[in-house]
Parts: structure tokens; sequence; C-alpha cells
């Protein structure tokens, strides 16, 4: 029989024992042991995924399972920063910071603000943004380049939309007219790509960077 005692055991907090079993993997497991920040990022990217789909597909067990795993990763980073010699932090330091963004991107919760619509709210939410973010000099700055090539083609066109760079949909007679429309249209898209021996990926990806540039040719001329 172990004589180590049960991971958690005599904590009644949900979340600071799924904390203390992590610090006891993090100190215990020789695998884990050896895991970097850069070793667990594939398993982040497949955990969000395995996430999308319960929301998408799965049961209510299916998510609360993968909310679990997803939670776990957010725990490993925090266990293995703790014990980063030059700027250790944990995961108590990652909730403080966490719930000192929230307040104050919450005004009209915490500090009474008003914000009876949604579009008021997110006035709110992107003015204390941008006081946070006053070192960016750029509309740009901050997104991530990892993300998906369609999903950052939707954020790289709305951040352009603020410098007024425009990415025009196409004629009016063949813009989809539905989410479902949409889908049989990049899919018909990607098709193409296929028969063509094209990387639609490669091609989305390509086309950015040059939005960016005229982002940021847009910003300089200002």
């Amino acid at each position: 029989m172990s004589s180590h005692p049960e991971p958690g055991a005599g904590v009644d907090d949900p979340l600071r024992a799924a904390a203390e079993t992590m610090r006891e993997v993090r100190a215990r497991c020789v695998w884990s042991q050896r895991i970097t920040h850069q070793d667990l990022v594939p398993y982040l990217i497949e955990e969000s995924h395995e996430v999308i789909d319960a929301v998408e597909t799965g049961t209510r067990d299916d998510l609360r399972e993968e909310l679990g795993d997803l939670l776990w990763q957010v725990l490993f980073h925090a266990a293995i920063a703790a014990q980063d010699p030059e700027d250790p932090f944990d995961i108590d330091d990652v909730a403080r910071t966490l719930t000192e963004k929230m307040v104050r991107r919450h005004p009209h919760v915490f500090a009474g603000e008003v914000a009876e619509t949604p579009e008021q709210v997110l006035v709110h939410w992107n003015a204390a943004k941008a006081a946070e973010k006053r070192t960016r000099r750029s509309v740009l700055d901050g997104v991530p380049r990892g993300m998906p090539a369609l999903a950052l083609a939707q954020k790289l066109v709305g951040r352009a939309a603020q410098v007024e760079v425009a990415v025009e949909p196409g004629d009016k007679a063949d813009v989809p007219a539905s989410e479902a429309e949409l889908g049989d249209a990049l899919l018909a898209l990607v098709a193409t790509a296929r028969v063509a021996g094209w990387d639609a990926e490669r091609a989305l990806r390509e086309r950015l960077r040059v939005l960016e540039d005229d982002v940021r040719a847009a910003e300089a001329a200002s």
C-alpha cells in the first residue's frame, strides 16, 4: 500500500484539490517532470478542439469531461511556471490576474457604469482593453498567428476594418445567405484547391500577409 496521501485529500475546494493534484503529479511523475511549456502546446490545441467537439456534437457529460481536460492544461502550465528560476508564478497568480482583468473590463458590473445592451457592454470592454494595451502600436498586435487560417482571417478582417482597410465581400449574387450556404461555399473552394493542386491553408495565409501589410501601411499613413 502506498504511503502517499490521496491527491487533493483533505481539500474541500474542488479547484484547489485539482491544483494540488497537479502539483503532486509534477513533483512525482517522471514524465510530467520533463515537460515544458513548449511540449504542452500540441496537447493544449488538441484539448481545445475536443472541447469544441463536445460543445457542437457531444453530451453534457462529454462537455464536463473535456472542460476538465482543458483545465488540466492550465494547471499544468501554471505548475511548470511555478518552477521557473527567474520569474515564477503559480495558479493563484494566474487566477488573481484574471480576476483583476475581468473586474476592470466589466465596470457596468463592478464600478457603477451602465450597460443596458450588449453593444454598450462591448464599448466598456473595448475601452478597458485599450487602456490595458497602450503599448501596442498596431491593431494587429496581440492577434495570435498560430490560429487556423480561417479563424485568423476573420480576426484580421475585423481588425483591418478599424483602420478602414476594407475587405469587400464577393458579388452579391454569389454571397451565401446563411451559415449553411457559407459552409457549402467554403467546401467548394477547398475542393477547387484540391483539384488544382493548391494548398488552401497556405493560399489564405499568404493573402492574409498582404492584408497585414495593407493595414500597417494605412496605420503608418494616418
